[in-house]
């Protein structure tokens, strides 16, 4: 998917429809008399529903698709005839999906199943016909209800990233290029910074068949939380991962440093990102030779004591599979 079709975010104007009227109907027959009420109900008017479709992978589908309306419910006719449901419309959205009212800001539902289905906004109720309302002292009632009206709603769809593992990092950390040798994704790798604009899913193949999913967005820099750079509009789509994966060249001067600038902002936008297993990853390690590292790795070990780390080099495909275990492992825990 190229990245002008990655969609995370919409505006959308949805519109149930509205109950039809009851009928006021006065039964009429040969040889029957003052046959009374006999007027129906009117019909329901349609539902706005969001479906989940595990099939989707964006909201690119819907950001031409402003204006969303269900039918109108059929009004009510004689022989106690009830009018048709309006037309039900169906909007299908990928898992992940957060549903907000545009007035408020107040969350009203997420989509995280597929196949679930919400109702977004309920069709107006159908008006009674005259028949509900005879009775002894008021045999020919000539009156009936109105539909209701339908509901009108302005609401945005915000899609977060359902993925297991989430890469964090600098722009320049080498991220794309960890996932392109990590999975079939083919992300956009250049040599400057912010290369990546939208998010990236891929999906690591492991033993047995079986496999996980590694999101990558675009680098953080030290003041995301507060708006700055790209990372601070797509921090929301690692909320979901349940390990945060941090990545750190090696050549950079101070690697604690970094690290911390890194938990700091993605603490800034939500302090429960704290609670989610961590593994930092030194990557372009091709730059060492054995004695280089193990010195490193003396200073990381003071620095890190309770976060553990790993030395990878994506170009040389050096520690992958160690990786892919430790991620497995720590997913599976």
């Amino acid at each position: 998917m190229t990245e002008g079709n990655f969609v995370d975010y919409v505006k959308i104007y949805v519109s149930s429809g509205k109950g039809g009227k009851g009928s006021t109907h006065l039964h009429r027959e040969k040889f029957i008399e003052k046959g009374g009420p006999d007027g129906g109900d009117g019909g329901r008017g349609g539902h706005v529903f969001l479906v989940g479709n595990k099939g989707l992978w964006t909201l690119f589908h819907l950001k031409f698709a402003r204006h969303i309306k269900a039918g109108h419910g059929g009004d009510g006719s004689g022989d106690r005839s009830t009018g048709a449901d309006g037309d039900d419309k169906y909007i299908e959205v990928p898992l992940g999906t957060v549903v907000k009212d545009k007035e408020t800001g107040e969350t009203l539902f997420e989509i995280t199943e597929d196949g679930e289905k919400q109702v977004l906004s309920r069709g107006g109720k159908g008006g009674l016909g005259n028949w509900h309302f005879r009775s002894s002292t008021n045999q020919t009632p000539r009156y009936s209800q109105p539909g209701l009206p339908g509901v009108e709603m302005d609401v945005i769809l915000e899609l977060k990233v359902l993925a297991d593992v989430g890469l964090v990092g600098f722009p320049n950390a080498g991220k794309s290029t960890l996932l392109s040798v990590l999975t079939s994704a083919k992300p956009k790798i250049a040599d400057y910074p912010f290369t990546t604009l939208k998010p990236n899913l891929g999906i690591v193949a492991y033993r047995d068949f079986q496999s996980f999913v590694i999101a990558d967005i675009p680098g953080i820099i030290e003041g995301a939380a507060e708006g700055k750079g790209l990372g601070h509009y797509f921090l929301r789509h690692i909320e979901r991962n349940s390990t945060l994966l941090f990545l750190v060249p090696v050549d950079t001067p101070d690697i604690k440093a970094e690290y911390d600038i890194l938990v700091n902002e993605l603490t800034k936008y939500n302090p429960e990102m704290l609670d989610k297993e961590r593994l930092l990853v030194i990557s372009k390690c091709d730059m060492l030779d054995d004695e280089l590292k193990a010195e490193l790795k003396v200073q990381l070990d003071v620095a890190f004591k309770d976060i553990p780390y790993m030395f990878i080099s994506s170009v040389a495909q050096q520690g992958l599979t160690e990786l892919k275990d430790k991620l497995w492992k720590m997913l599976n825990d």
